[in-house]
Formats: structure tokens, C-alpha cells, sequence
């Protein structure tokens, strides 16, 4: 887009900020983030002119309809920047007269990324059919997307609940429901399709995540209800009817389970393991009458000991935030990498956090036990499912923000005090025509070190063939 005829000229300066989609403005970045493309939000400006200039050198230019920045050209000016800032100094055309802006910068991090990309979910942001959806992945640097599998491929397939043992896709689990339901083991190239139900459980194994050895994977068990709403701004509530918690090993297709992680009157919920694999997280809440009481429905976090050399539980249970003694429910809880902090959401009632309004993000301090709202990262609308890259410095996680209806996903950093910076929407080539065009809800996201190999069209098969794995409980 350089070299456009149209080029500043009589320019009327004026001291505001531009207003811009997306909101750049202020934000920290990584050296290998695709570039910052936007647009002018005022649909009578014709052109944008923009010149970003390094503190520590280097300087872009383009000019057109949208900044659409030169990736190549981008990257190199962020590394020479690593640790500094981008200065923008912003232009725009309308009915012919030209305007230039107060100027902007962006903080350039010096924490690396060290991821490759986002994997995550699309789906329409409904509850009654699936309509077409699947697990994507995104390569970060660039504007590149891939599909992993969508359910085009099986007829009234809905694929969820995906996790990779600490951002690393050899160990790739995902959860298919639907009349070819199944859990999918994936361990360095080689899938298994489990039975999705266990009688002894007494629901599906969903909502995976690995231990740091990658010799185990943590699930729960959940007999899943939805209800719906009949006033205004509440669409669905998720509720179920009884959870468990427990971790399944796939070399052997045990499943370890505990009393303690299996009881009548409370719900377990949610299993995430500590980075040295010897702390099992979960979420836990007194069982309800629903959806009568869906009101009453809130969670604790609660952690307990894991033995991987021994595959065996603790003897006790500690409750580590007492989100119910605030009125409040917690959950989705995520552990940084580098064991310091606890990322979770937390809401009024419930754990389906994106349909809730409320929502909001919390950061616990695991060497403290201190939390608190992460304020520099929440909206007024829902904010919810989040994960940590490998290096604990950066957060992706969903958002409502934008437009209150669709959920998409924004990237903060996070330093070694727990302070986050101001988040940014995943960028894209054109921002306003593809997220103005866009009928899907991104959901579950994580980063992936390197990209997903995944043969969808042999996995396709494989989920018709219904040949399936059982699994055994010890």
C-alpha cells in the first residue's frame, strides 16, 4: 500500500488520539506478534496514512484504505525494537481534507513469546445446533490460519475441550461428542479414540489437561444440563447434574480415581496439575437441586497431592480461595508454567463463565496465597477462558469486549510481580472486515509451540468407524 497517490497534504493537526479498530493504542506487544494492522473506526475515512518509528531505530510507512503493514518489513522493525517502543503518527483522509492525530506508541516487550501459535475453538455463538465449527490453529507471527479438524467431516459432530501438555502438540487430546462421541489421544503422531462414556464414571471424560511428564492426563466426568433464560442480557446457563475428577493414564488406559475426588454431595471440577506435577487443582461446589437452585451453584478451588511415581492421591483436601464465602463462583483455573501464579475466572454463580456478563479475570499469588481482580486485563463484558505460553509471560484469553455478543481473543503480558499490560485483540489483515464478517465465537484457546500435525481426513474414518478403546479404573 506505499506509494499511494493520495498523500498528506494541508494537514489539520488536532490533539486527540485516533480513533482506531482495533484499540492499539498503549498496548505491549512481543518481538514475533503479525503485525498491528487497523482501521480508521469512522466509516467516511477514505485513506490512513501511518508512519511508525523505532526508539531505537527503523521506520515504516504505508498508506491506503486500512494500515496494512508489510510482515517482513514489521518483524524486522520489532526486533530492532525489542525492549523499546513504536511511535504512530496517524493520518486520515475525509471528504478530501486531511487530519493528523495526536501520536500513539506501543511498548515492544523484551519477554520472548516462544510459542508459534493459538490453537482454539470456532463456533456459531448459539446453543442449539453446532452449525459448522472446529478446532483451529493460528500461526502468530503471521496471519496464517489452519483448520485441525471442523465437523463438516462427521455429520452433527461437535469436537471441544482440546489441550497439549504444556503447549507442546505431541500429547494432543481432544473430546468429539455427538452420536460418534469419543475422547482422542494423540502421543507422538499415534491417535486412539476412547470410549467417550464409562459406566463406572458415569459421564465423558472432558476437560483434559496434562501433567507436565506427559504420563498422565487429568479429567472430569460431567453429566452436562443447559437452561435457558427468559430476561433480557442472559441467554443459557450450563449446569450438571453430578462431576468428577480424576486422571487417566493412556499408556496403560487406567483411570486413577479417589474418593475424595469422587463424592455424592459435591461437584469436582475442572483438574489442572501443578508445573512439577505433584499438586492437582480443581474447582468444587455443593451439589444443587437444578436447575431449581442453578443460583446456589458456586465453586471453590481446592488443590491435593499427586504422587506421578505412584499414580496415588493425597489424604486430604485444602480449599485455597473461598470464592463462596464472597458470594462469588470460581473457575477455570490455569497455574503459570514457572509455578508462581494461578490465573481463574471468577462470577456470581455457575462456571460457564462466557455466558456470563459479570465475569472477570483473577490472579492468585501461589507463593502468597494473595489474589485479586486483574483489573488491567477486564471489561465490562465477559471475559473468561485463558492460558498461559510456556514461558508464563503471556496470557491469551476471551473476551466479549468488542461487541458483547461474540466472544474473541486478546494477548497480555504478564511480569514477574503478576502486573498485566494492556491486552490486544489477536490481529488480522483487515481487523474490520474480518471480525465485522465473522459469524463465529472464538473459544478455548491456547498456545501451541510448534504447528499441530493432525490428519483430519484419516481422523474423519476413524470417528465414523466407532472402533474404540476401554478404558478401566483402578
Amino acid at each position: 500500500m506505499v506509494g499511494c497517490s493520495s498523500l498528506p497534504s494541508d494537514v489539520e493537526k488536532k490533539d486527540v488520539l485516533p480513533d482506531i479498530y482495533p484499540d492499539y493504542k498503549g498496548v505491549t506487544v512481543p518481538v514475533d506478534i503479525a503485525p498491528l494492522n487497523f482501521n480508521a473506526v469512522d466509516e467516511g475515512v477514505t485513506v490512513l496514512d501511518v508512519v511508525v518509528r523505532g526508539s531505537k531505530g527503523g521506520e515504516l510507512h504505508v498508506n491506503g484504505e486500512y494500515a496494512d503493514f508489510d510482515v517482513a518489513d514489521w518483524h524486522e522493525l520489532t526486533e530492532k525494537n525489542k525492549g523499546g517502543k513504536l511511535t504512530f503518527t496517524v493520518c486520515m483522509l475525509k471528504d478530501d481534507k486531511w487530519t493528523q492525530y495526536k501520536d500513539f506508541t506501543v511498548d515492544v516487550s523484551s519477554y520472548p513469546l516462544d510459542e508459534w501459535g493459538l490453537t482454539y475453538r470456532r463456533i456459531a455463538p448459539g446453543y442449539e445446533v453446532y452449525s459448522k465449527m472446529g478446532l483451529y490453529q493460528r500461526d502468530l507471527s503471521t496471519f496464517k490460519e489452519y483448520a485441525i479438524i471442523e465437523n463438516t467431516q462427521v455429520p452433527g459432530m461437535c469436537v471441544n475441550c482440546h489441550s497439549s501438555a504444556q503447549t507442546n502438540p505431541s500429547r494432543f487430546v481432544f473430546h468429539v461428542r455427538g452420536e460418534h462421541g469419543a475422547t482422542m489421544f494423540q502421543m507422538d503422531g499415534q491417535r486412539e479414540w476412547l470410549r467417550a462414556k464409562n459406566d463406572l464414571l458415569g459421564g465423558s471424560m472432558v476437560y483434559p489437561y496434562w501433567h507436565p511428564s506427559g504420563k498422565y492426563c487429568a479429567f472430569s466426568t460431567n453429566q452436562t444440563r443447559q437452561g435457558f433464560h427468559v430476561v433480557p442480557k442472559e441467554r443459557i446457563e450450563v449446569f450438571d447434574l453430578s462431576s468428577d475428577v480424576f486422571v487417566y493414564n493412556p499408556l496403560t488406559h487406567e483411570i486413577l480415581t479417589d474418593s475424595l475426588l469422587s463424592t455424592s454431595d459435591w461437584s469436582e471440577n475442572s483438574p489442572v496439575f501443578s508445573p512439577d506435577g505433584r499438586t492437582l487443582y480443581y474447582m468444587t461446589c455443593r451439589q444443587q437441586e437444578y436447575p431449581v437452585y442453578f443460583k446456589d451453584e458456586k465453586y471453590n478451588l481446592c488443590k491435593i497431592a499427586f504422587d506421578p511415581e505412584t499414580g496415588k492421591f493425597g489424604e486430604h483436601v485444602d480449599t485455597i480461595f473461598n470464592a463462596v464465602q464472597q458470594g462469588k463462583s470460581l473457575t477455570w483455573p490455569r497455574p503459570s508454567y514457572d509455578g508462581r501464579f494461578l490465573l481463574f475466572t471468577l462470577m456470581d454463580y455457575g462456571y460457564f463463565s462466557i455466558w456470563h456478563e459479570e465475569s472477570e479475570q483473577w490472579i492468585m499469588d501461589l507463593q502468597t496465597g494473595e489474589a485479586r481482580p486483574l483489573t488491567e486485563v477486564n471489561s465490562p463484558h465477559a471475559d473468561s477462558y485463558h492460558n498461559w505460553n510456556v514461558n508464563s509471560r503471556w496470557i491469551v484469553f476471551t473476551s466479549r469486549r468488542d461487541d458483547g455478543l461474540y466472544s474473541k481473543l486478546y494477548l497480555a503480558s504478564i511480569d514477574e510481580k503478576g502486573r498485566a499490560t494492556k491486552p490486544f485483540l489477536l490481529p488480522q489483515r483487515n481487523p474490520k472486515k474480518y471480525y465485522g464478517e465473522s459469524l463465529y465465537s472464538f473459544n478455548t484457546p491456547d498456545f501451541t509451540k510448534e504447528k499441530v500435525l493432525f490428519d483430519a481426513h484419516a481422523a474423519g474414518k476413524e470417528i465414523l468407524s466407532d472402533k474404540r478403546v476401554d478404558t478401566k479404573v483402578r
